[in-house]
């Protein structure tokens, strides 16, 4: 009789924990510390922001009280998600093989089919996450709403805040990012935390432009003379404010705010983390494996009124 093979396996616990980190912490936002990440959120989380106006007066004897204390909350509540894939061993089994060679998952060879399947799975929600992060619409299957959509339907964002979007090309790219730092509150400017989240295309033609275009009063040969082999993927800013390019904003969109304003959330490390992998030949005799995996997402802002946005039509405005 034939020896049965099974790679039927469930991960729970720490390792549960470590698969859902993997695919919700590797995306680029999050993998490059754009935004706070807030762990373990069941249910829900308020936000809470402090805010004050003056607090200098002029001395007398007596106690006069010399501000007024605001205090704002927004609601944190990541939604619930899963992935149930069906895929067939045949497809993959090549593959396997040369990855067990040398591919590397979590940074260490993986030692099944299992890990093999969970990398993959990784990689895909990773991705679906970063992008959800900065555009994701509720109503739609597999997303939650990110932050363009949350400030689009924000009516305290003020409107002098919302700066109209173009297309963005290299030669118009330093008078469109110039709108959006004009716009920037002077009580945020020169914060060490203050960012200007941008999409790619935005970054790609702001490189270029450094890289050597006259019209923009940069010079033909760009930065250090060196035209468009100036940039080796380091780090960007403009006015001052230091560049971060969000893989999943729209094009032509950005977004200024500061990192410690900005909420990722997720019950990561909570019970709710189900990752399974099941091989159903067992179950039905075919070649399938299934995999399943169960975890929580959120994005949310704290004050509003700290936030320049770039090519987001907000509604309430």
């Amino acid at each position: 009789m034939a020896t049965t093979t099974s790679i039927t396996t469930t991960y729970a616990g720490e390792f549960a924990g470590k698969y859902v980190s993997a695919a919700l912490l590797s995306g680029s936002t999050i993998a490059n510390g754009g935004i706070e990440v807030k762990p373990n959120v069941k249910f829900k989380e308020v936000i809470k922001k402090l805010s004050s106006d003056a607090i200098v007066a002029d001395a007398t004897c007596d106690f006069n009280a010399t501000s007024t204390i605001t205090l704002t909350e927004k609601i944190l509540q990541p939604e619930e998600f899963q992935v149930n894939l069906q895929l067939c061993k045949k497809d993959f089994r090549s593959d396997w093989e040369a990855v067990s060679m040398g591919y590397s998952a979590f940074d260490s060879l993986p030692k099944s089919f299992a890990d093999f399947l969970l990398a993959h799975v990784v990689a895909k929600v990773a991705q679906k996450t970063e992008q959800n992060i900065w555009k994701g619409v509720t109503a739609n299957a597999g997303e939650f709403n990110g932050f363009a959509t949350l400030l689009s339907l924000d009516a305290g964002l003020p409107a002098a805040q919302e700066v109209a979007g173009t297309t963005v090309t290299a030669a118009n790219v330093i008078e469109e990012l110039g709108k959006i730092v004009d716009a920037i509150p002077a009580a945020l400017y020169g914060k060490e935390d203050l960012y200007l989240y941008v999409s790619q295309n935005v970054a790609r033609a702001y490189v270029r432009a450094l890289g050597g275009f006259g019209a923009s009063g940069l010079g033909s040969a760009g930065t250090n003379d060196m035209g468009t082999q100036w940039y080796n993927n380091g780090s960007l800013s403009f006015d001052g404010v230091k560049i971060f390019v969000a893989d999943g904003l729209a094009a032509n969109t950005a977004i200024a705010a500061e990192k410690s304003n900005l909420y990722f959330g997720t019950g990561l490390l909570s019970d709710n983390n189900e990752v399974k992998v099941i091989d159903m030949a067992d179950i039905d005799g075919s070649e399938n494996v299934r995999v399943v995996m169960r975890f929580t997402a959120g994005v949310q802002y704290g004050i509003v009124s700290d936030i320049v946005t770039y090519g987001i039509v907000n509604a309430a405005n």
